[in-house]
């Protein structure tokens, strides 16, 4: 039976987070785009002391100051506070003296005959003007980054900053490629009559945009054995197949999945392109996802649902559609949605040229996909988007 988008989305989501993947830990460079296990916390208070955000002059009390010897970043911090009408140099990052202190930035001060006072008559900056005050960012034991969050390159400074050395993350879910079809070559320019691989090249790469780590890419022609075998052959977490998905003759993808006994899940979703798409899971729970054979159809099945299906091995939230709105109207006189390339305008998002289930120009060009209701959209109107991983 034809599953809905929404429901189709939700299976995904759900066959994923039963096979969640396990934790290890990874020191914290070599863990950019992986999905935390669990959470980071600050090991320190964040700043870990009062420090000055500006180069300049710890100042306390009115002008002018007497000035005192300097401070630099990896001073240690002095219990000794600064008493009024004093002034010590302070670069970015220096401990501030205890008291009622705050930073004259150095471009709004001068020094005259050793003294120091505020330039063009200022007043004295207010204490604590420009000091960066012990844990203002984060106190020691606070959550910083929780699990299921990904490990951006911002994330991982934090972490840094924090103290973190070391991070439990989701391993990243081996994806195998089975791909299917006679007339399919795998380089150079094809005979006429036949087609070239557009999967080989390009969906391991996907894979990884989509937090998936490519494993074996299998060639077979549409045979009902060879499937069977190849699909039994892989020992992946997660299995991706391409083409044999329709109802004809040469379509043995549910016959193979069968003699594996493997449970169906999702048989067809009502979407365009995309609509013969198939999960199935493996009788210990492993999920192979059996896509299309036309390529933009296989490509927007991989980046809508197999995404899903992806987040939930590894405990990631499923990511959110953005909402934007449209700068025309897109039909859709059919049930179900369709998703629809397009490009980001200042006006709103354009859907692209060559939207056809067997082209790949559009989807090469385009930055979002739109997902268009049953019965379309009118210009203007705000409908969900998924932008592109790339």
């Amino acid at each position: 039976m034809t599953s809905s988008w929404d429901q189709a989305r939700a299976l995904f989501g759900r066959v994923g987070s039963d096979q969640l993947q396990p934790a290890l830990g990874r020191p914290l460079g070599e863990a950019a785009g992986l999905i935390l296990a669990e959470p980071v916390r600050a090991l320190t208070p964040i700043p870990a002391f009062d420090r000055s955000a500006m180069d300049g002059w710890a100042v306390a009390g009115d002008p002018p100051w007497i000035i005192g010897p300097g401070i630099a970043a990896g001073d240690a911090p002095t219990t000794s506070p600064l008493a009024a009408g004093r002034a010590r140099p302070i670069v970015t990052g220096g401990p501030v003296p205890p008291g009622g202190v705050a930073i004259l930035r150095r471009e709004h001060s001068r020094v005259t005959n050793g003294v120091l006072a505020p330039i063009d008559g200022r007043s004295a900056p207010r204490p604590g003007r420009d000091v960066c005050r012990r844990g203002e960012e984060a106190d020691e034991g606070e959550v910083l980054l929780s699990a299921g969050s990904a490990l951006s390159p911002a994330a991982i400074a934090l972490a840094a900053i924090a103290g973190t050395d070391t991070v439990s993350v989701r391993r990243r879910p081996t994806v195998d490629l089975v791909l299917l079809g006679d007339e399919v070559d795998g380089c150079g320019i094809p005979a006429v009559g036949r087609v070239r691989d557009a999967y080989g090249p390009s969906l391991p790469g996907l894979i990884r945009s989509l937090g998936g780590a490519a494993g074996t890419i299998t060639r077979i022609g549409d045979d009902l054995r060879e499937t069977t075998e190849a699909l039994a052959r892989s020992d992946a977490a997660v299995t991706v197949s391409t083409a044999g998905t329709s109802h004809g003759e040469r379509d043995h993808m549910r016959k193979a999945l069968s003699g594996l006994g493997c449970s169906p899940v999702v048989d067809g979703v009502a979407m365009r392109p995309g609509h013969p798409v198939m999960l199935a899971r493996r009788p210990d729970g492993r999920p192979i996802l059996a896509l299309p054979g036309n390529p933009f159809a296989a490509m927007v099945c991989l980046l809508t649902l197999g995404a899903v299906l992806l987040d939930g091995m590894v405990g990631r939230e499923t990511r959110q559609f953005e909402l934007l709105p449209l700068a025309q109207a897109v039909p859709n006189p059919r049930e179900g949605v369709a998703i629809v390339a397009g490009r980001r305008m200042p006006r709103g998002v354009v859907p692209v040229a060559w939207q056809g289930s067997a082209m790949l120009r559009g989807l090469a060009v385009a930055d979002v996909l739109a997902v268009i209701p049953g019965g379309g959209a009118r210009p203007h109107g705000v409908v969900e988007m998924i932008p592109l991983p790339w």
